[in-house]
């Protein structure tokens, strides 16, 4: 996993792959089949182990937006540790391949889609529990934060800080859609000239 994470599946050669796990090749072929077998074997020990706290910053918060702030905060955390590669495994992998490998492109393709899907859900349940504007677009907002996840996927690979990807990150939560309904005062309640402050941000849907 650390080879295909640090390499890339085509950067990664045969012979590392059989030094690295001390194997010969007749052996590597019995058990895993061919390179591309492994490194989707490697993939879902990735989506299974390492990068399990992506679920987990989402499901643990009642508060939709404070699970995204933890989000925020994990993914700088994760993509900088000491003992991995840094970056995501899957944020990048697959974009650049032959057509031969338009099977593995599609794979990770659909892994991305993944992690969209369940920021998406996880907004959906912030809409039904008043957290979210109703008119808030769950979709496009889910794929917003995929690309800023990325990005700083990208950002970690070229160096950057933790700290720096902490800022990007609490930047991102800027656009976080307003909820007119959150702080508004009761109707009879509000002071003459009261204006709220409240304001919709792009990431909602039109009336």
């Amino acid at each position: 996993m650390k080879l295909f994470w640090e390499q890339g599946f085509e950067g990664t050669l045969f012979d590392d792959l059989t030094s690295t796990m001390g194997i010969n090749p007749s052996s590597f072929y019995n058990a895993f089949g061919s390179k591309e077998l492994l490194y989707k074997e490697a993939v879902q020990y990735y989506l299974d182990s390492p990068s399990e706290w992506f679920s987990r910053a989402l499901s643990e918060e009642q508060d939709v937006r404070i699970a995204f702030e933890r989000l925020v905060e994990s993914t700088a955390t994760e993509f900088t540790r000491a003992d991995l590669p840094t970056g995501c495994m899957i944020s990048l992998a697959g974009t650049h391949v032959p057509p031969s490998l338009d099977a593995l492109r599609e794979t990770m393709i659909a892994y991305r889609s993944m992690a969209e899907k369940m920021m998406a859900e996880r907004l959906k349940q912030g809409v039904k529990q008043g957290q979210l504007p109703p008119t808030t677009d769950v979709d496009l907002l889910a794929s917003y934060f995929g690309t800023v996840f990325r990005g700083m996927a990208v950002q970690a690979r070229d160096g950057k800080s933790r700290e720096s990807l902490q800022k990007i990150g609490r930047m991102a939560l800027n656009a976080w859609p307003a909820n007119p309904m959150v702080g508004r005062p009761a109707s009879g309640n509000r002071r003459p000239g009261h204006r709220s402050n409240a304001h919709a941000h792009s990431y909602q849907r039109p009336e």
